[in-house]
């Protein structure tokens, strides 16, 4: 496929890309209280109608995964397509002018919650295996897209979709979170923590017979204000950094407050283990103990997603840059996000080789109006569309064809629900 077939293909399919991204947002599937089997139904509807095979995955009351494929050649291991169904609640509705669920069109903008995060990039990489399929092309390897459920709170989908085995047989992973049509290489990790501070309590006219939690609390917050989790520099992703995200304590004014907690988000660059990170933390609240005997507090792990990155040098990006540069003119040069994707749930046990690009713009994720581009719509399913024909096209993959050449050696499988 050359690139001007591609950019025509998906142009001439411009209202059916909008039309269904604008079925994904007008399907609510906001996370809280996760329920997207009803929107994993429309995608995989969609699929079928167009003659591709489409398994809905149950994980649970209302959730699935919906995963489909357009089987390859088997020249080159499988090409995932990746997003997520789901996306934060909306928010007060009087923030919007479009109202959430809308799917409203103006000014060449798609308006809804999710049209940048993510269903957007879904619809984009969905449309593109669909026009693959229409065209006849057979890929090299198999082409997976797999939109899953979960991802704004635990990648519940991600790790489902990972334990069936979706990740056999598979080269390389593009995830379509929003990125304005750049190119993302890396992603900083999440790392969050829970400390909790321990006193005892009295009224709060004698405080001299209690232990004030909240005071020792504040302790534990002037020692973490400049904590860092590394002293490592990403040559994409800079520095980590640490957030206070919240504070509680305390239950009445006149009583003195046993217990205090507080929340804090490290965003971490690859180099230091998470687990490293945690042993700093605690070595840091056991020199507080030394000046403060009575200072009694535990530290909990409340999310922890490694930071993830692909060489610069790695096939996939050249590709993914050379797909740029033949399909606009425009050299996508590699970048860093600080955001978590998928991809710290699916990349690290097989290191698998993965990009980030979609339609959607970062900084419109959960923000009220939130919209995509028509344009970049388009854009990004043409681009989808080539990379998926280009894909296995002078990249060497030893490993897999060793695994073709033995005699009867089975495809990689489909996953499924079990």
């Amino acid at each position: 496929m050359t690139p001007e077939e591609a950019r025509r293909w998906a142009e001439e399919a411009r209202d059916e890309i909008v039309a269904l991204a604008q079925a994904l947002i007008r399907t609510p599937s906001p996370n809280p209280p996760a329920r997207e089997e009803v929107v994993a139904k429309v995608l995989q509807e969609k699929f079928r109608a167009a003659g591709l095979a489409a398994e809905l995955v149950a994980l649970g009351e209302g959730r699935a995964n919906v995963v489909a494929r357009l089987p390859g050649s088997r020249q080159a291991p499988a090409l995932l397509y990746d997003g997520h169904l789901d996306t934060v609640p909306p928010g007060e509705a009087g923030a919007w002018r479009h109202a959430p669920y809308s799917g409203e069109l103006e000014g060449g903008r798609l308006y809804g919650r999710g049209a940048s995060d993510m269903k957007g990039g879904v619809a984009a990489q969905a449309m593109a295996a669909i026009l693959a399929h229409r065209a006849g092309l057979t890929p090299a390897g198999d082409l997976i897209v797999a939109a899953t459920c979960g991802e704004e709170t635990d990648s519940a989908g991600a790790h489902a979709f990972r334990r069936a085995g979706g990740l056999e047989g598979v080269g390389g992973v593009v995830i379509a979170e929003p990125s304005a049509n750049e190119l993302f290489i890396a992603e900083k990790g999440a790392l969050w923590l829970e400390i909790t501070t321990y006193g005892r309590t009295a009224h709060g006219s004698m405080p001299h017979l209690g232990v004030n939690a909240i005071w020792k609390m504040h302790k534990v917050l002037g020692a973490l204000a400049h904590f860092r989790p590394s002293a490592d520099k990403h040559p994409l992703l800079g520095e980590g950094t640490v957030s206070l995200g919240t504070l509680e304590g305390g239950i009445k004014t006149n009583v003195v407050p046993d217990r205090a907690s507080a929340t804090f988000d490290l965003r971490t660059v690859p180099g230091r283990p998470h687990e490293e990170i945690v042993t700093a933390v605690e070595d840091l609240l056991g020199r507080l103990r030394v000046d403060d005997p009575e200072l009694k507090a535990e530290v909990k792990v409340i999310k922890n997603l490694p930071s993830v990155a692909t060489a610069a040098d790695e096939p996939i990006v050249r590709l993914a840059r050379q797909v740029g540069l033949d399909l606009w003119g425009r050299d996508l040069l590699p970048q860093g996000v600080n955001y978590y994707t998928d991809a710290a749930v699916l990349v690290p046990e097989g290191q698998i080789p993965f990009l980030i690009f979609g339609p959607g713009a970062p900084t419109l994720a959960h923000q009220p109006e939130e919209h995509v581009e028509v344009e970049k719509l388009v854009e990004a399913t043409a681009f989808f569309l080539l990379f998926a024909a280009r894909w296995g096209s002078g990249i060497n993959f030893p490993l897999f064809l060793s695994h073709l050449r033995k005699e009867g050696a089975p495809a990689p499988p489909c996953p499924t629900g079990r």
